[in-house]
């Protein structure tokens, strides 16, 4: 059984960071897609970085510059480190892998979820 847990959501003032772990269990997904998906309350979830094959990435226009996503393939782990955090990135941030080798930025081009961890930035 696969499972993604999400840590190190939490609060922060504007202009401050926070970096999101994601471990996976049940399989590897080294030579796969992982990403983070995020919705804020009342919006739908929308896409914001994914990684796949070693070093290939693609980042939300939203988001780039100041978020990046990196992977231990080794620990079969993705991190999202979020710089210059901003209110309107206030979001339940998701951890998200497809099998495939393929990127994809919708939501239900991927196979596995995590349960989400809250990011609270405040103005």
């Amino acid at each position: 059984q696969v499972q993604l847990v999400e840590s190190g959501g939490g609060l922060v003032q504007a202009g401050g960071s926070l970096r999101l772990s994601c471990a996976a269990s049940g399989r590897t997904f080294s030579s796969g897609v992982m990403g983070w998906f995020r919705q804020a309350s009342g919006k739908d979830r929308e896409f914001v970085a994914t990684s796949w094959g070693g070093s290939s990435t693609r980042y939300a226009d939203s988001v780039k510059g100041r978020f990046t996503i990196s992977r231990d393939n080794a620990k079969n782990t993705v991190y999202l480190q979020m710089n210059n955090l901003k209110p309107e990135d206030t979001a339940v941030y998701y951890c998200a892998a497809r099998a495939t080798m393929s990127w994809g930025r919708r939501a239900d081009e991927y196979d596995y979820w995590g349960q989400g961890t809250q990011v609270t930035v405040s103005s």
